[in-house]
């Protein structure tokens, strides 16, 4: 063997390990540079507290946020009563008056805890040593202990306690419900919102306030189509996702035959943006209900969900499992919760990891880690949309896409805020796995998953975990592509795709109602 073939042997043996230490150096310096960056913003999110508390007195009224001390529920303020009731072994908390029988009730297992339980990085990081000390026995369990007494003295008491900020968005609620907020109506808006007419025709006399906007196509003149596809947009973003990529792509024949129903969700797009809204799972879904189910009379029907949207997708078809005739997802946001660990702070550090490697990642945990500096985003993006539209047409030569704009800009911070944490991290903990088992027993239609390879934000193990459930899943990785671009860049073979699985239903149901 000669010199020169032993020397590139050698260096063959040599590239892997090379490339693995790269990587392992590569994590640590992104780790080291997340710890500092983080904390900085942990910092700066405290002073960000205060001064949107200073602006809000001067600009409105002094408003609650997240990191808001608890508020207890035996205290009283203005007729006021926070109650607490066990009903169908579902907590409710309800907010009644004795001058009044108009009440407001929200199932407290709506309501995700990472809305004001969100430690600080500092504080994570010592609550994971101490985890890991604890696996190694080096540490008593006295948290056990002491744990065991708060609960024997609770038992004794029936205080309550929660956040004050969401007891404060209940008393507007049914404050406005009496018409004792007078200067808060139900089409008010916060000073850091947007007021252009799109943003706000929702609150308009001729606009519709319980009515989500739905973007229509289907057969023309007076033909009637036969089956309806309702599609749902993921976070941060709107209806226009799908009517400026797959909707011009489906082929006239297939819009003769079906009607295509693409919903702009509650706070997103040019459906309303209630500022005493939490955005609950159930207030979603109901919505949903009431704009598209029932207004358009929809009796059977397919469902076609991006991300987050993927998480309603799935409320919905358990709710009317022999309706639903295919259900196709996309990126669906599903981290089964390892045993032991706190299900919606798990989520939440799944989806926002605190790091500043990769790009994504890093967007992702600064607007949902911090109230306040996500209050400045949406202050910076979203109430100057209009000039960020006209800035991205002049720089693009006016080829900048309506579902990009409408998607990222066009919504509230407290829609934004509430979508995330109810959704994402409080259903995503819990109820998306009982309704994947709900459409295994339930469902017999069929249930296609596609994911991008390449997708930063939610790997493909969310799609194979999906399959784990239902086992009739059938997963589409697609290489190459990302969280967008598993739509965006290829939408008319993803046009294509969606007719077939429509059109592969349909023959099912036949070939069943034979049998």
């Amino acid at each position: 063997m000669s010199q020169e073939t032993k020397h590139s042997s050698s260096f063959g043996l040599w590239l892997p390990a090379m490339a693995s230490a790269a990587a392992a150096v590569a994590r640590m310096v992104n780790e080291a540079v997340s710890l500092l960056v983080f904390i900085v913003l942990d910092l700066l999110d405290a002073l960000l507290c205060f001064v949107y508390k200073m602006a809000d007195y001067v600009m409105e009224e002094c408003k609650p946020c997240y990191c808001s001390s608890s508020f207890n529920s035996s205290s009283d303020d203005d007729d006021d009563v926070i109650l607490v009731a066990e009903k169908g072994g579902s907590k409710l908390l309800s907010l009644t008056s004795s001058a009044s029988s108009d009440d407001t009730k929200l199932h407290l297992e709506d309501i995700s805890d990472t809305l004001f339980l969100r430690p600080c990085l500092l504080a994570d990081l010592a609550q994971a040593a101490l985890h890991d000390l604890r696996k190694l026995k080096l540490v008593s369990s006295v948290a056990s202990s002491s744990s065991s007494s708060a609960a024997s003295s609770s038992s004794a008491t029936t205080t309550f306690t929660t956040n004050s900020a969401i007891v404060r968005v209940l008393r507007g609620k049914v404050g406005r419900a009496r018409g004792k907020a007078a200067t808060r109506g139900a089409s008010s808006r916060s000073w850091t919102d947007c007021a252009c007419e799109s943003c706000n025709h929702w609150s308009s006399p001729s606009g519709e306030r319980d009515a989500l906007f739905v973007h229509v196509e289907g057969p023309k003149g007076e033909k009637v189509a036969e089956e309806d596809v309702v599609f749902i947009h993921g976070f941060l973003s709107s209806s226009a996702f799908w009517t400026e990529t797959v909707f011009p792509n489906v082929s006239e024949a297939a819009k003769s035959r079906y009607r295509l129903l693409a919903v702009d969700l509650l706070g997103f797009g040019r459906s309303p943006k209630p500022p005493e809204s939490l955005y609950t799972l159930r207030e979603h879904v109901e919505m949903i209900e009431r704009s598209v189910l029932r207004r358009f009379q929809v009796k059977s029907f397919h469902i076609v969900a991006h991300s987050l949207g993927s998480i309603l997708a799935l409320a919905l078809a358990v709710k009317y499992p022999g309706a639903v005739k295919s259900l196709t997802l996309l990126a669906p946001p599903y981290f089964p919760v390892p045993k032991g660990e706190h299900g919606t702070h798990y989520v939440l550090r799944r989806v926002a990891p605190r790091r500043v490697w990769p790009l994504m990642a890093f967007g992702a945990s600064v607007l949902c880690w911090y109230e306040h500096i996500s209050r400045v985003a949406s202050l910076v993006l979203c109430k100057n949309h209009r000039r960020w539209e006209s800035a991205f047409k002049f720089v693009t030569r006016n080829r900048i896409r309506t579902y990009l704009m409408d998607g990222f800009f066009c919504h509230t911070h407290n829609a934004s805020w509430h979508t995330f944490h109810n959704i994402i991290c409080g259903a995503g903990a819990g109820k998306v796995e009982a309704y994947l088992e709900a459409v295994a027993e339930r469902l017999s239609c069929d249930v296609v998953v596609f994911h991008g390879r390449d997708d930063e934000l939610l790997p493909v193990d969310c799609s194979y975990a999906v399959k784990s459930k239902v086992p009739r899943t059938r997963v589409v990785v697609v290489d190459r592509k990302d969280h967008l671009t598993i739509v965006v860049g290829r939408q008319k073979a993803f046009a294509g795709e969606l007719v077939d699985i429509w059109e592969n239903a349909n023959k099912c149901c036949k070939e069943t109602e034979k049998i």
